[in-house]
């Protein structure tokens, strides 16, 4: 063995990372090597569109915090292209990164052949130091041993199935409601309960419940309630098979407050997916860690006390070993981050949202229900920090997920905030809730700090908005859908409508997108599929025997759909298994 810039260090990383600068990428695999003999391509000539965050630079088997690296020189990578990530560092004398795109359980799930790009090698002021121990060998071999070993681990996860997490949150990887292409290839667009087409599987679920189905690692994961609230539940089932492996009671209790309305259920947030946890959530009734193999409570929290007043909603969320909980009910408001391996209390932060809503007495009218949400939070990266951007009534407000500080803040008249937040470019597209359901493009950048309602707001359209339903983002186009089923079309940068029709029926779930599609789901039991394009045009619409309020999940080229009784497993019945 010998040391010194003409030689070269290999080393092999495999891990998951989930929601670095609000993104999520998977199955990473890790080298370190002197350099990569290949033509660069221009920065500037990467598509915009779908971009997902390269993962943090590995040194010494260890993650450099973004205030040590230089975060301004990472590069965005398009997601349609990303299946696995090599990063080649230079070592010793050598300056610079070259970050590698490797395609291949993409191509290999595309059946065409899988490829490499070598992007533009990226400066950085930081001077890595040798070890002292270097494996000798030549530059093209290490390449090639790289391309051989990233190579076989991308076919290793084709074989082993599902064992990646496909739709590890409420609104999926990204946090942004769209199925990645692995898991998009294949997916259907027609089925039919009637004539059973495209119908894997339809299991009947007991209780009541709208959260949505986290998929990970071959297994459905879902909670349920009876309709009293007094029993919570999980479910676990075999995605392939509809089997159920689990069906746990996780929390009992005494007296429920009613929920005073009939969209809600006792079991409305979702559950948050790690490769060893699922993490349930029931607001203030009750918080559990969970073994994926046993569905055993790992740790739990009951402690975390609020009036949700018409029932929970908010989903949870992770960065690194943070769990994020939103807590929006009539007599406090707050956001927190517990430890995923302990349960403990991370950081603790008040909404400091003026109501203005006290009567003649100073307190809250109406109960305070003017102040309640239900919006699941999202992540965004500025300036080389992570922030949690969260919508909750009269405002929304960004924070760092690492310390829960406040960092800006817009204030808005609406409340039963609902929608997560979504992100094109230095914009966030922020819905302020059903209560006026005002749609907001926010500028977010290193100038977006203490109250930016005058400064920040690029555009706000009042009217014509979705209620419930979240709107989202393709390709800088908003799609949304009425509760009366009027789809709209919205520039993400100005607000300006592209167009608006109609697509029927009674909407609470949110949508997702695939394949150039976006999938609207209805309360009547119809799934309609519209492109994502400039120009409305309905691809299909499709019939179950019952209606939604669950948002739909898809992986493995499947559509996992949870009705008011049942969850049903749509497949193409011709694909190539």
């Amino acid at each position: 063995m010998t040391s010194g810039s003409e030689t070269c260090q290999f080393r092999l990383w495999r891990y998951s990372v989930r929601n670095v600068g609000g993104m999520v990428e998977r199955d990473t695999v890790q080298f370190l090597l002197p350099e990569a003999r290949s033509k660069p391509v221009p920065a500037d000539s990467l598509p915009t569109d779908q971009h997902t965050a390269v993962p943090q630079w590995i040194h010494d088997g260890e993650a450099i915090d973004d205030a040590d690296s230089n975060a301004g020189d990472r590069r965005r990578i398009p997601q349609n292209c990303l299946s696995s990530c090599v990063q080649v560092q230079k070592r010793g004398n050598f300056e610079g990164r070259i970050v590698m795109v490797m395609s291949f359980k993409s191509a290999l799930l595309a059946q065409s052949r899988p490829f490499i790009e070598v992007f533009q090698p990226m400066q950085t002021s930081r001077t890595y130091r040798r070890t002292q121990h270097q494996s000798s060998c030549g530059i093209n071999s290490c390449y090639r041993r790289a391309i051989l070993c990233a190579l076989l681990c991308c076919q290793s996860d084709i074989f082993a199935g599902e064992s990646h997490l496909s739709w590890p949150f409420r609104n999926g990887p990204g946090l942004n409601s769209q199925v990645s292409p692995a898991d998009a290839h294949g997916l259907p667009t027609e089925f039919d309960e009637q004539s059973g087409k495209n119908v894997k599987w339809k299991i009947p679920l007991e209780g009541h419940g709208h959260s949505t189905p986290v998929i990970g690692a071959g297994r459905v994961w879902l909670t349920a309630a009876t309709e009293d609230g007094k029993q919570q539940f999980v479910y676990c089932l075999d995605a392939e098979t509809g089997k159920v492996l689990h069906h746990k009671l996780v929390f009992e209790n005494e007296d429920p407050e009613p929920l005073g309305q009939n969209v809600n259920t006792y079991a409305s947030p979702s559950c948050a997916l790690q490769d060893d946890a699922v993490f349930v959530h029931f607001g203030s009734y009750g918080t559990a860690r969970l073994s994926t193999e046993t569905a055993e409570i790992v740790w739990q929290r009951r402690d975390i006390k609020c009036r949700h007043f018409r029932g929970p909603g908010s989903s949870p969320v992770i960065f690194q070993n943070l769990l994020i909980l939103t807590f929006d009910g009539i007599d406090s408001q707050f956001l927190m981050a517990v430890d995923t391996d302990s349960g403990k209390t991370v950081w603790r932060t008040k909404r400091s949202t003026d109501y203005g809503d006290l009567d003649a007495d100073g307190n809250p009218k109406r109960e305070g229900d003017l102040r309640k949400a239900y919006s699941t939070p999202g992540l965004v990266e500025i300036n080389g920090r992570t922030q949690v951007v969260s919508v909750g009534s009269r405002g929304a407000y960004g924070y760092d997920v690492l310390t829960g500080k406040e960092v800006w803040g817009i204030r808005h008249g609406d409340f039963n905030a609902a929608a997560p937040p979504a992100f094109a470019g230095d914009i966030a597209i922020l819905h302020s809730g059903s209560g006026g359901k005002n749609l907001f493009g926010v500028e977010v950048n290193g100038s977006t700090t203490g109250d930016v309602t005058e400064s920040h707001v690029r555009w706000n359209r009042t009217k014509g908005n979705s209620s419930l339903s979240a709107p989202i983002l393709v390709e800088n186009r908003v799609y949304m859908i009425t509760a009366k089923g009027v789809a709209s079309c919205v520039a993400a940068d100005t607000g300006e409508e592209i167009w608006k029709d109609r697509v029927g029926g009674t909407h609470v779930a949110s949508p997702v997108s695939a394949n150039g599609l976006i999938y609207f789901c209805s309360e009547e039991g119809d799934t309609t599929a519209i492109r994502a394009s400039d120009e409305f045009r309905i691809v299909t619409k499709n019939r179950l025997a019952e209606g939604m309020r669950a948002s739909p999940a898809a992986a493995n080229g499947r559509l996992y759909l949870r009705t008011f009784g049942h969850l049903y497993c749509i497949e193409d019945a011709s694909r190539d298994n």
